[in-house]
């Protein structure tokens, strides 16, 4: 039996900040392959399947979502992925620069699984992003997707 490498999608608008977590997550010898979606419209259209994405297949092991973006935030994605039967059981972690209260508690009202706050500092950002990925992608053992 094949064993699929599990996916991580990165939804981030900052390609500082993309190319930080993707160097972190290879630093760390991950084989997961990294999709990255530069806004929520993005984001959403990966998951179904629209657009440069409709191709693809599988879902993301976990979803590292930026909350301040362009065209649809964070929050917003995180709406549609909760209230839809084929999604809501990824796992989402907010990786944002935002230290406001009104999104810490709205992303875990909408069923965020953990809220990180993106680190001013390189090598605290480089090691959180580690760590996430490790955890989400390697040893959490979400339950399955049922379609």
């Amino acid at each position: 039996m094949k064993t699929e490498i599990k996916r991580i999608l990165i939804v981030d608008d900052s390609p500082k900040d993309v190319e930080l977590a993707i160097a972190a997550l290879s630093e760390n010898n991950m084989a997961n392959e990294i999709i990255v979606a530069e806004d929520g419209e993005e984001a959403l259209d990966y998951l179904y399947k629209r657009g440069k994405f409709i191709d693809e297949h599988g879902f993301p092991a976990v979803i590292l979502l930026d909350i301040k973006m362009p065209k649809m935030n964070g929050i917003e994605v995180l709406r549609h992925i909760r209230n839809d039967s084929k999604f809501n059981l990824i796992p989402v972690i907010m990786v944002t620069s935002s230290r406001e209260e009104k999104d810490l508690v709205e992303s875990y009202k909408l069923g965020a699984n953990s809220y990180v706050v993106k680190p001013v500092d390189f090598n605290q950002f480089m090691e959180a992003i580690k760590i996430l990925g490790q955890y989400w992608a390697i040893v959490n053992q979400p339950p399955p997707i049922i379609l």
